[in-house]
């Protein structure tokens, strides 16, 4: 079972790694969330399951990624399949995912458990594509998918055999979704695709694409379908790597599709449930991308006090200077707010609460306050912070994108002041 499973995983990552990891027992796993109350919830998120494989993913972090991140960085593209491999291996790429294709079947705390321990990585660019596996491509193919496509693409994706991406942004259509202009006609028993996706993660690596497109000439909430698209299928023609300012290590491209031909089988659940599936996805897509800026955040500010604990000048420690440490005092206590509320949405998602609201929020604050946080400490670094010998400039430069992918911060605002009741409403065409 699912609870066994893990704790086999969680032997074989402590071999791996000459860690030892205490047995986990059915039992233990089942009743840990039921004995939880919520005020329990509140004062410790995170129970010793949850921390135990916080641990094991640390320490794969430790020795099999952060040493090559600089490397990678300046070679801007990681090993994705080598790094995803052992993911895999351990067990961390289907955390949340059925058990029958390789997963462990547990509950969605566990996922944010695993996300927040992936941003300790030494940049933002990894842990975005092992996201991006995890919490963007492959959320709606465990929900609706068949058997088939669940056998030919969730499953060597949990085991890190594959690595996807997820095919939704066009170069007139990124936080507007609905306003996508790809197409997959019928022709048969295949789908014929045309269009082109731009801002794809995971481009050049990637083994297939979660695909939004349309399907039909209905409605644009109501024609849309995804689709199962592997990469290698003729047609598919990728542009050079984006340059980008930020996120280094991560191949990004312009994908073009011309006369794509695949199976309808590739489908994932009932055609024309496309973007109500993309929706339902960005819940867990939204509070990973929050949750991942929490380390990130904190090691700008623990390093800072550091340096600036170090740092002399005029005869004294800059961090004796009260506009320094008090602005840390602030930055921690926003950090911490955040925590809180993605550790209240997470709740919530597992009891089954529809947290489209939270989750907008938790990305909002965590954009925000990442920018807010990398350049009050690039700041107090002074002429050091503007090299990039430093990590607070790289993740100056990695956080500044959760503001902009996956939904702008002000498409964030409008989806809260929606379901605020104050967004206005547009008349209707007649």
């Amino acid at each position: 079972n699912t609870r066994r499973r893990m704790a086999a995983i969680i032997l074989s990552t402590s071999r791996l790694f000459s860690a030892s990891w205490s047995s986990l027992s059915r039992r233990t796993l089942v009743t840990t969330a039921s004995r939880c109350t919520e005020a329990q919830a509140r004062a410790q998120f995170y129970t010793d399951e949850h921390k135990e494989l916080q641990r094991s993913l640390k320490k794969l972090i430790d020795s099999e990624i952060n040493p090559y991140v600089d490397q990678w960085e300046k070679e801007g593209q990681f090993p994705a399949h080598q790094v995803f491999k052992k993911l895999g291996q351990a067990g961390f790429l289907g955390v949340t995912k059925p058990e029958e294709y390789g997963g462990l079947g547990l509950d969605h705390s566990y996922s944010v458990a695993m996300s927040e321990t992936l941003g300790t990585i030494n940049c933002g660019a990894v842990p975005m594509a092992v996201a991006v596996q995890t919490d963007m491509a492959t959320p709606a193919l465990a929900r609706f998918g068949s058997h088939y496509v669940k056998e030919q693409f969730l499953a060597p994706s949990i085991s890190g055999d594959k690595v996807s991406c997820l095919g939704v942004s066009e170069p007139s259509a990124g936080s507007d979704v609905a306003n996508i202009k790809t197409t997959a006609k019928r022709q048969g028993d295949d789908y014929i695709i045309n269009g082109q996706k731009m801002w794809i993660t995971n481009a050049y690596q990637a083994d297939w694409m979660c695909l939004l497109a349309n399907t039909s000439q209905g409605q644009a909430h109501r024609n849309k379908s995804l689709i199962c698209v592997p990469m290698d299928s003729p047609g598919i023609h990728l542009t050079k790597k984006i340059d980008k300012m930020g996120m280094l290590s991560s191949d990004t491209a312009q994908i073009f599709l011309e006369d794509v031909r695949v199976p309808v089988e590739n489908l994932i659940g009932e055609e024309g449930m496309g973007f109500t599936y993309q929706m339902l996805q960005f819940q867990e897509e939204r509070l990973a991308g929050a949750v991942m800026t929490l380390s990130p955040m904190q090691t700008c500010i623990q390093s800072t006090i550091e340096y600036t604990r170090e740092r002399k000048a005029f005869g004294q420690p800059l961090l004796n200077n009260q506009c320094i440490h008090f602005r840390l005092a602030e930055l921690e206590t926003e950090v911490e707010c955040l925590r809180a509320l993605i550790y209240r949405a997470t709740d919530l998602y597992v009891a089954g609460d529809d947290v489209t609201k939270l989750a907008s929020m938790c990305k909002l604050k965590a954009g925000r306050l990442g920018r807010e946080v990398t350049d009050s400490c690039l700041q107090f670094w002074g002429g050091m912070g503007f090299t990039n010998e430093v990590l607070v400039s790289r993740f100056y430069r990695d956080l500044r994108l959760v503001s902009i992918g996956g939904g702008t911060d002000e498409v964030m605002l409008a989806i809260i002041c929606k379901l605020m009741g104050t967004l206005p409403q547009l008349p209707m065409k007649k």
